[in-house]
């Protein structure tokens, strides 16, 4: 995750905007592997990964109840932190890793399991490097992104699993990150 989390972040980023497939970090082996197609037209909006060294457990569907106000969230889904990383640089391919600023993001609820969604931008970048808050960033571009995870489980016919209680800021971002440390801590241990 770095050493100056949560102001700045490392990334790990398992899909680009021009793949066709959702890849995900293997656990047993750490390698990327093809989790499913891409359903329909949901081609992921920005580079999307995970922040090391996280885990949406315990404190993070505390903490979603807290701030949604949602008493039917009963955990984590059980994944390290997911991230959006918005740049206006094509990186064409995944299992990389960056580093990143924190804006915001998404609170994603999923089958009763909180998913958050961090949005961040890459460190440095001409256009988005600059923003230090989700409210800089175009409604377009949020709106795209909710767009994605509200849609991108879809099959015809089924209903819809996924929503977004709400789009929430940088500070709530740092806290959704330091709760998700806490969590990887509690289920992991840490690595001094």
């Amino acid at each position: 995750m770095g050493n100056d989390a949560p102001d700045i972040i490392t990334a790990f980023i398992e899909i680009v905007p021009t793949d066709t497939v959702k890849y995900e970090i293997d656990k047993a082996s750490g390698w990327l592997k093809v989790d499913r197609p891409q359903k329909f037209s949901n081609i992921v909006p920005a580079l999307y990964g995970f922040v090391p060294q996280t885990y949406c457990g315990d404190e993070i569907a505390r903490f979603c109840r807290q701030q949604s106000d949602r008493t039917d969230v009963v955990k984590g889904d059980g994944d390290p932190l997911d991230i959006c990383v918005l740049s206006e640089r094509t990186i064409t391919n995944g299992g990389i890793i960056l580093r990143c600023i924190p804006i915001g993001g998404l609170r994603l609820i999923d089958k009763g399991e909180a998913d958050d969604k961090i949005i961040a931008v890459l460190e440095g970048d001409e256009i988005y490097g600059h923003f230090t808050d989700i409210s800089q960033c175009p409604i377009a571009v949020v709106e795209r992104l909710k767009h994605y995870f509200l849609t991108y489980k879809n099959l015809p016919g089924t209903p819809a699993t996924c929503e977004i209680t709400h789009v929430y800021n940088r500070q709530e971002a740092h806290q959704v990150i330091q709760h998700s440390i806490a969590d990887y801590q509690k289920m992991f241990g840490t690595n001094e």
